[in-house]
This record gives C-alpha cells, structure tokens and sequence, in this order.
C-alpha cells in the first residue's frame, strides 16, 4: 500500500481519503444497520414463538379433562395403602381392607460350610426349575460348581424370572451358607416349580405347596401368593400389591395388612392445585400479549418499543389466540344455565391492554360450585376428530364434534401459526415460517449488497491513494523545478 503525507503538496492526503471514504462508507452503515435491525426481528420472533409454544405446552395440559383435575386422597390410617389420583377419579369416600400381602416364592437349598468349595461330583451336573412357564437346566463343570459359581450361573441363564444369591444363616464360626433361589414377581403365577439338583453336595426337597398354598417343603420357605384386599365390600386379588383401577381413577399400593380393621379412604379435588394451573396458563398467556404490546408501544423520547413495532405478525398472533378463547358459539352462552360457557362468567377477566387476570371470589365459587362445568369449557370431552381431513390443511385443524374446549381450541390455533398449510393452489407457509422466511431472504439481499458495497469502497480507496501520490509526485516535480529555477536567477543577480 503507498503510504504518503503530502510532503511535496502541503495537503493532508490521509485525512482527505479518509473523510472521501466516510461519505462513501454512508450507504454501507445504513445497510449494515438494516440487516443489524432485520437479525434484531429474528430474534424477537423466536422469543415470541418462545412465549407462544410455552402458553401452548399449559393448553396441552388443559385440554383434556384427566389432565385438567387434580385429586388428592387422605386415609383415616397411614402405612396400610398408598394412593395416587388420576384425573378420571371422582370425589367420594371408599372403605380398604387388606387381607394379605403379595409375595414373591423363594427356595433355599440345604446348607454347605464353605461358598467357594466345588460341590459337584463331575461334569454334567445341573440345577433344574421352571418359572414364569419357562424351565431351566443349569449345567455345571465340576471345577466351577460352588455356590457363588452356582448362584452366577443362575443369574446369567434365568436373571429375567430368578435372583440367585447366598446367605449364611449360621455364625461366623459354624457357617451355613445357603443358594437361595427367589422370583423376580410376586404372585402365585411366578411360583418357582420342578425345583431339583443332580449336584452332589447341593440337596433341596423340591415339593411345591399344597392347593391351599401351605408349603410342604422346609426348603420353600416363602410361598409366592396374591394380595388380597376388601375394596368398598368386594374382595380383589392382584398377584402383586398394586390394585390400581379397582376405584376409577385411584392407583393403590397395599404397603401393610390389617385384617378385621376396616379404613376409609377420601377422595376430594385438588382445588389449589387447579388454580396453580389456571393461574399458569394465564400467566403464559400474559407473556404473549404483553410482549407484543411492548414491541407496539411508542414515545416521542425512546420511540419504537420494539424492531417488531407495527408488524402484523403480532396482530395476527393476538387475533388467532384471542379468537380460540373468546369466540364462543352464541347458543351455547344462551343455553348456559350455570356461567360456564365463557372465561369472564367463570372469573377470568379481560383487561384494556388484553392481559387476563383471575377474579378469585368467582373463579373459587365456579369451582366449587361444579368442577366438571368448569373442566368442560377448557376441555375436549369427547375428543379431536378432524373428519379424515388431510394434514396439512386448515379442515386438518377442525374439530368436528360436539364439544371442543377451549384449550384444545388454543393449542390448535397455535398449530397452525407454524409450517405450512395446503390449499387448492398449493402449500403455503403457515405465519411464523412465511414471516421468518421473508426475514432471511431480506437479510440475504443485505448482505450481497454490503459485500458489494465493501468492494466498491475497496477499489475506490485504491483509485483515490493512487490519484493523490500521482499528485504528490506532479507536485514534488514543479517544486523541484521551482527551485531550480530560483537558483538560476540568483546567479545571474549576483553576476
């Protein structure tokens, strides 16, 4: 690069090219705060789909009626059972009486003094049992046939149905280690049978239980056997202890027995625990409109609240989510006898600024006045179906039944903000994916011009370096012969 500082000129060449430059360098500025601003759009959009898949992931939460209640369930004795509600339970009291627990079979073969001693007499010998409808035959090397090789051999072949370990049931100094053999299920349908060992120093009496479920061998020391329990005066049996779906919507584990004594159980609905949830998704709904009111707000002193001042992308998401909420079908708000046909009858307001707040003395009284009403307007009671519509179009979106909630309303409305949407002409994008995609193309075009513009301002700086050393050197040429010149005259005044 030439370097100069108009030595022969006077001129400060640098500070000419450089202030030539910045005017020049204008266009690009603008351009590049252009795709500064349009990158800027980008990310607010992501933030406003942010907002929106979260107000949806509530909706999703809502628009079914098992998500939608929340139960909670108090015994009138601890320790006996544990209890879990669904959404599909119901408010009312139930009666438990637990008459035995589940067991798992297990089987101890007869004691040996040393765990680590070979016990079969020669190659060949095996362990034989059936579970599960499954028989095993374990077969044993003699040099690798002692009870912790034994009981490994076990685990690798039938570790699916039996746990095979060792127990010393004797004292440190008269040991008496036993392969205990035990079912991995509870149950009289995992009883371990055809229990027998060809091994010469392992012997186990291998008589299975009477029809009563006694044992008839001291080697079967538990019996595997059902639970039982007395719900609401019907007796059930469950080969394990969990006795879920016995009351509609109530899981139950049996954690004790107690025999003659009859406990209560009581199921009431979790109204803190529905408020929370309202309150969630009101508090998401919130962040969609007051996001889209900040980006729409203005002043004379800071101007634009936001890059997305005036778009219609967030007129359009207002509208859509608005619509899902708000407009309901005018028969249903004339045959409502109750108030639950619309979000302002049931204490859920509408402010000015279109947020939404909860009048708690009426959300509170619709809730205990009748739940299921309440559960309704935000639920699809009897479920989505579009008609066989094809995915993709808007009748893919529409729910051709009776009832459709308002959540489930929601959360479809959001659906169709995002991908694409078939018609008669063709496949359109959907709001988000048309908005997004005019966005990257405009920033596309930005940067091609800016790439431009910046080889343009490169070869402009060369020309004008060039042009000015070029006036650097006519300069220092008429310098010199101005001096020249003086010289010669000053010797002929002096001649």
């Amino acid at each position: 690069m030439i370097s100069f500082g108009g030595l022969a000129s006077g001129l400060d060449t640098s500070a000419i090219i450089n202030a030539l430059l910045g005017v020049e360098r204008l266009p690009l500025l603008h351009l590049e705060k252009q795709k500064e601003t349009e990158n800027d759009k980008l990310d607010l959009i992501s933030t406003l789909k942010d907002h929106l898949k979260g107000l949806q992931t509530l909706a999703d939460d809502l628009k079914t009626v098992g998500n939608f209640l929340d139960f909670s369930i108090s015994a009138s004795v601890e320790n006996v059972a544990a209890f879990t509600a669904t959404g599909e339970a119901q408010t009312g009291a139930h009666t438990l009486e637990v008459l035995s627990l589940a067991q798992a079979d297990r089987w101890a073969f007869d004691g040996v003094a040393d765990p680590s001693l070979d016990l079969a007499g020669a190659d060949g010998e095996q362990i034989d049992f059936t579970v599960n409808g499954t028989s095993y035959s374990v077969a044993l090397l003699q040099a690798g046939s002692s009870l912790n090789e034994i009981a490994g051999a076990i685990n690798d072949l039938a570790g699916d149905d039996v746990t095979a370990s060792v127990v010393n049931v004797g004292t440190a100094s008269n040991p008496s280690y036993q392969l205990v053999l035990g079912a991995d299920e509870t149950g009289e349908d995992y009883r371990i049978t055809g229990v027998s060992s060809t091994v010469a120093g392992l012997a186990i009496d291998g008589t299975v239980p009477d029809g009563s479920g006694n044992a008839l061998s001291s080697n079967n020391i538990t019996v595997g056997s059902n639970a039982l329990a007395v719900i609401d005066g019907l007796q059930v049996e469950r080969s394990g202890n969990e006795f879920n779906g016995v009351v509609a919507g109530v899981d139950l584990t049996v954690l004790s027995a107690n025999v003659g004594t009859e406990i209560t159980f009581s199921i009431e609905a979790d109204k803190d625990s529905i408020k929370e949830k309202m309150q969630e998704f009101v508090d998401a709904y919130n962040n969609v409109i007051e996001f889209a009111n900040k980006q729409n707000t203005y002043s004379e002193e800071d101007g634009a609240g936001g890059e997305l001042f005036g778009d219609s992308i967030l007129r359009s998401v207002r509208s859509s989510i608005g619509a899902a909420l708000f407009n309901v079908d005018i028969a249903t708000v004339t045959n409502d006898t109750e108030g639950y046909s619309t979000l302002s009858l049931v204490g859920i307001k509408t402010a000015s600024d279109g947020t939404l707040s909860i009048d708690d003395t009426v959300f509170d009284a619709k809730l205990s006045a009748n739940l299921d009403a309440l559960a309704d307007l935000f639920a699809d009671s009897d479920g989505f179906d579009n008609a066989g519509a094809v995915a993709g179009t808007a009748e893919f979106y529409v729910d051709t039944t009776a009832d459709s909630g308002l959540a489930d309303k929601l959360s479809r409305a959001i659906d169709m903000m995002f991908g694409s949407i078939s018609g008669p002409s063709g496949s359109v994008k959907a709001l988000f994916d048309a908005r997004e995609e005019a966005i990257d193309s405009r920033i596309k075009s930005l940067s091609n011009s800016i790439e431009q513009k910046e080889r343009y301002l490169e070869i402009f700086e060369q020309n004008l370096i060039t042009r000015f050393a070029a006036l650097e050197d006519l300069m220092g040429g008429l310098n010199a012969q101005g001096e020249a010149l003086n010289s010669a005259l000053a010797s002929l005044n002096k001649s």
